[in-house]
């Protein structure tokens, strides 16, 4: 059963969808938080142990701020592959999506890790289909993993790393 969610603060913070839904009027409100994308180069992985077990981060960086997002096993491996220049006997997830994405000629464009809520980061992968540039949700990880695939530039919006940077 699903653990309640007690009364008073941090609830409301459930309560209030993130930038990324879709807002009522024609622009972003005046205080939100800039959305403006910095591109970013993967700086590495690294690990972590402690009690509860093991932890893998991917590491962001504008040559300047570093974002770290945690990532799970397999998409670490995924990443840690193509930055090691191995490849794989037979294709792995990512290997096999970028095969279907050369196949229907819809290269990556670029990725863009554009949000956090509720300890989560949010990403997108932009598609050229055809002349036409889709947006698709994606896992910071997964997009990540493609990006170095194609070979497509990553992006952060200025605000995650700001924050980042103060911590």
């Amino acid at each position: 059963m699903a653990e309640e969610i007690p009364e008073g603060e941090g609830r409301e913070d459930l309560q209030t969808p993130p930038p990324f839904f879709p807002y009522s009027g024609d622009r972003l409100p005046d205080d939100a938080p800039s959305r403006e994308p910095i591109q970013v180069k993967v700086e590495g992985l690294y690990g972590a142990e402690s009690r509860e077990g093991s932890y893998r981060f991917v590491v962001l960086s504008d040559g300047f701020r570093q974002l770290k997002i945690q990532i799970g096993p397999f998409e670490a491996l995924a990443i840690v592959q193509v930055l090691e220049e191995r490849r794989p006997e037979r294709p792995l997830t990512h290997d096999l999506v970028r095969n279907i994405l050369d196949r229907l000629e819809a290269p990556l464009l670029r990725v863009a890790i554009d949000d956090f809520w509720n300890s989560v980061y949010y990403a997108k992968l932009f598609l050229d289909a055809g002349g036409l540039e889709i947006e698709i949700d994606s896992r910071p990880s997964d997009a990540i993993a493609l990006a170095l695939r194609f070979d497509a530039p990553i992006f952060v919006a200025e605000h995650l790393l700001e924050e980042a940077f103060a911590e």
